[in-house]
C-alpha cells in the first residue's frame, strides 16, 4: 500500500521559512533522482545476471536430455536396394535391412559410414574415415627452407625436382614425349647430409599438400593398426591431390623380411605389404608423389626398392670440399664474420663433417664470440667450436681428424 501524501515525511519544519523548504524539497528530490537512478543500474544488472542463468540453464537442460539419449552405432552401408539399405554395424558384423528416407538415399553408396540407433534405422550419414593421426600430419604452412638453403647437392636437387615438382607444375612434358613421371624417389646417406632439408624444399616450392611421417610412427603394438594408418594415410593425401608425402626413416617398417615369428615383427611387415600396396598397386595412386629417407640403405627389403615403388634412388652423400664451403657460406651468411676469415680454408680442414655438423660449427663458432663478449666472429672461434665438436664426438670411428691448425 503507498503511502499518501499526509503520511509522506517532508524534509523540513514547520517554523522554517518559504525559501528553506523550496531549498530542502529540492535536495530531497535530488537525492530520490539518485537513488532511483541506482536502482535502474541494479535492475538492469539483474536482468543481466538472470539472462546468464537462463542460458546455462537452456545449456544444461539440452545436455541433460543428450545424456538420457539412447547412443548411436557406426555402420557402414553394402548395398542399397528398393526396400531401404542393407548395413553391417562395427564390432559385432550384424546385418540388416534398413529403410532410409529419400534425402539420405541421394547422398548414401555402398562403403558409406552411418550413424544408426538401437533399432538399426540410419539417423545420419557420417565423414569418411579417416585417422585423425593421418589427418594432422598434413603441413599446413610451407616450411622455410627454399632451393637456395641447400648447398653441395645440385644433382641431387635437381633429380628430386624432376621427380616431384616438375610434373606437377608441367605436367605437358610427360605427356608430350609420352612417358609417366617418376612416381617416388628414395633418399639415402649418411646422417645430416641434408635429406631433410631436401624435402622440406619442396614442400616450400609448390602448391601441392605436404604430408610427413616418420617411419617409426606406422609401428604399433596392436595387429592391423600400422596397416590402418598407412590407408588412412594415403587417402587423406588421395583427398588433398596434388600432394607430396614424406617418410622419414622408412627403415623403420621397411626392412628385410625375416623368418621371425614374433608378433612384433610380423605386425612391421603387415605394415610393410600394405605400404607397399599404396605405393604400387592395383589401385591407381593419384597425383601423389612419394619422398623417403633413411640412413640404413643396406637395410630395406628389396620389394620397396623396385621401380614402380621407387623409381629414383639418390645417395646424398658427406659434402666434398667445395660443397662444405658453399654449406659454411649459407650458415655463416647472416652472421657477423671477420673477413679474414677463410671459408674455403675451412671447408679443407673440416673433412668428413656433413652438413648438419658445419650448421653446428657456425654455431658454436658464434657462441664462442658472444662468450668473449664480441659482435664479431673471428677464426679462432671457429677453431674453437671445432675442438669442442670433434671432443664430444668419436674422434676413432666416425669423427674427422683434428686439421694441422689445431694440433
Amino acid at each position: 500500500m503507498t503511502d499518501t501524501v499526509e503520511d509522506v515525511e517532508l524534509p523540513y519544519d514547520d517554523s522554517a521559512s518559504q525559501q528553506d523548504k523550496l531549498e530542502a524539497l529540492e535536495e530531497q528530490l535530488s537525492t530520490l533522482e539518485e537513488e532511483n537512478e541506482e536502482m535502474r543500474d541494479r535492475l538492469l544488472d539483474a536482468n543481466a545476471e538472470n539472462n546468464k542463468y537462463q542460458q546455462k540453464l537452456e545449456r544444461l537442460s539440452h545436455e541433460n536430455k543428450k545424456l538420457k539419449q539412447s547412443p548411436l552405432f557406426i555402420a557402414t552401408v553394402q548395398e542399397l536396394t528398393d526396400e531401404g539399405a542393407v548395413i553391417k554395424q562395427h564390432g559385432n558384423n550384424q546385418e540388416a535391412l534398413t529403410e532410409v528416407t529419400d534425402e539420405l538415399r541421394a547422398t548414401l553408396e555402398p562403403g558409406s559410414r552411418v550413424a544408426v540407433n538401437n533399432s538399426l534405422s540410419v539417423v545420419r550419414q557420417l565423414d569418411d574415415e579417416a585417422d585423425v593421426r593421418a589427418r594432422v600430419m598434413e603441413v599446413d604452412d610451407s616450411p622455410d627452407v627454399g632451393y637456395e638453403d641447400i648447398g653441395g647437392l645440385d644433382d641431387q636437387l635437381r633429380e628430386v625436382r624432376e621427380t616431384v615438382e616438375l610434373p606437377m607444375k608441367d605436367p605437358g612434358l610427360f605427356e608430350t614425349v609420352g612417358i609417366n613421371p617418376p612416381s617416388g624417389v628414395l633418399l639415402h646417406g649418411p646422417p645430416g647430409t641434408g635429406k631433410t632439408m631436401l624435402a622440406k624444399a619442396v614442400a616450400s616450392q609448390t602448391d601441392a599438400s605436404f604430408i610427413k611421417m616418420a617411419g617409426s610412427e606406422l609401428v604399433h603394438k596392436f595387429i592391423g593398426e600400422g596397416a590402418k594408418l598407412v590407408r588412412d594415410l594415403f587417402q587423406v593425401a588421395r583427398d588433398h591431390e596434388p600432394a607430396v608425402v614424406f617418410i622419414d626413416e622408412i627403415d623403420a617398417i621397411a626392412s628385410k623380411r625375416t623368418d621371425s615369428k614374433t608378433s612384433g615383427d610380423a605386425e612391421v611387415q603387415r605394415t610393410m605389404m600394405q605400404l607397399l600396396s599404396e605405393m604400387d598397386g592395383f589401385d591407381e595412386r593419384g597425383d601423389i608423389r612419394i619422398i623417403a629417407a633413411t640412413n640404413r640403405f643396406d637395410m630395406l627389403d628389396s620389394a620397396i626398392l623396385r621401380p614402380g615403388r621407387f623409381d629414383r634412388l639418390i645417395e646424398v652423400p658427406n659434402p666434398n670440399p667445395d660443397a662444405r664451403e658453399r654449406i659454411l657460406e649459407i650458415h655463416a651468411g647472416e652472421m657477423n664474420v671477420a673477413d679474414s676469415v677463410d671459408f674455403s680454408d675451412l671447408a679443407a680442414d673440416t673433412a668428413e663433417f656433413s652438413g648438419a655438423q658445419l650448421a653446428s660449427l657456425a654455431t658454436e663458432a658464434g657462441m664462442f664470440a658472444i662468450r668473449d663478449d664480441r659482435d664479431e666472429v673471428h677464426r679462432q672461434d671457429f677453431d674453437d667450436a671445432y675442438e669442442k665438436l670433434v671432443a664430444e664426438g668419436d674422434t676413432e670411428s666416425s669423427g674427422p681428424r683434428y686439421p694441422s691448425y689445431i694440433q
